[in-house]
């Protein structure tokens, strides 16, 4: 539950500035809405204080019991614990908004890369989707960019080495004719590159689609433009990455 919910918490405006009163209403918000438990105990909701390491209420129990005599009551008692009265569920969510959909975006991007074995790649993922959830928008797709690439490389050179050269031997646009180490991928265009991919055998042409149109994503946000990248773009592009070229070719 620590990383949940410390996602939760960091997708609350001004969280350092809520009262205790208010961050309880916000863990049984996330512990029956977000978690989808019947009901939030106070022990459960002292926990939710503890993992996002924030002093534990000594009176978590006291709060809840005021909430169901307030006017209208907050809370109502459910299966020996408490939920939000339907009014105020409805008051967090407007609150939360935007805010709780990033939360809910970043955990499943979060599942993406959980499906990464231990390591430098896992790593550099992690980074990208740091990005994200700071709305680092374009940093986030030119490290994903970058990842995808690198990973193609290791998958070329460790099981199509000659089928890759064997199609850049036949180009006489590119200046080398073979590769034979990580180094020797920089002499040739990305674009080049994804072409040489597909002549070879490597990708399909869906996946050539992919590689192009998020090429020509990395290239509008690699330099200042008045371009705006939302949320729903970077999603997209690291989706599409991971699923289709990283998890899809091995290494």
């Amino acid at each position: 539950m620590t990383t949940a919910v410390n996602r939760f918490y960091n997708s609350i405006e001004n969280a350092p500035g809520q009262s205790q009163s208010a961050l309880v209403e916000l863990f049984v918000y996330f512990l029956t809405v977000e978690s989808g438990q019947e009901s939030a105990t106070p022990k459960q909701i002292a926990a939710c204080f503890a993992a996002c390491d924030l002093v534990v209420p000594g009176n978590v129990g006291a709060r809840l019991s005021e909430g169901l005599k307030s006017k209208p009551p907050k809370y109502i008692k459910a299966d020996g614990g408490y939920k939000l009265q339907r009014h105020m569920r409805e008051a967090l969510s407007r609150k939360l908004g935007a805010e709780t959909i990033t939360a809910q975006t970043s955990a499943t991007l979060r599942g993406l890369e959980q499906n990464l074995p231990a390591g430098a790649n896992k790593e550099f993922l992690k980074e990208a989707i740091d990005c994200f959830e700071i709305g680092a928008n374009r940093a986030a797709i030119i490290m994903t960019w970058i990842l995808a690439m690198d990973h193609l490389f290791a998958h070329i050179l460790a099981h199509k080495q000659t089928d890759f050269n064997s199609a850049l031997s036949k180009d006489k646009g590119v200046k080398i004719d073979t590769v034979s180490r990580w180094d020797d991928f920089s002499e040739i265009k990305e674009t080049k590159f994804i072409e040489l991919c597909r002549a070879a055998g490597i990708v399909s042409n869906d996946v050539r689609k992919i590689l192009d149109q998020k090429l020509g994503t990395r290239n509008s946000c690699a330099h200042p433009s008045g371009l705006t990248v939302n949320k729903s773009k970077v999603i997209d592009f690291i989706e599409d990455l991971v699923d289709n070229v990283i998890l899809k070719f091995p290494v």
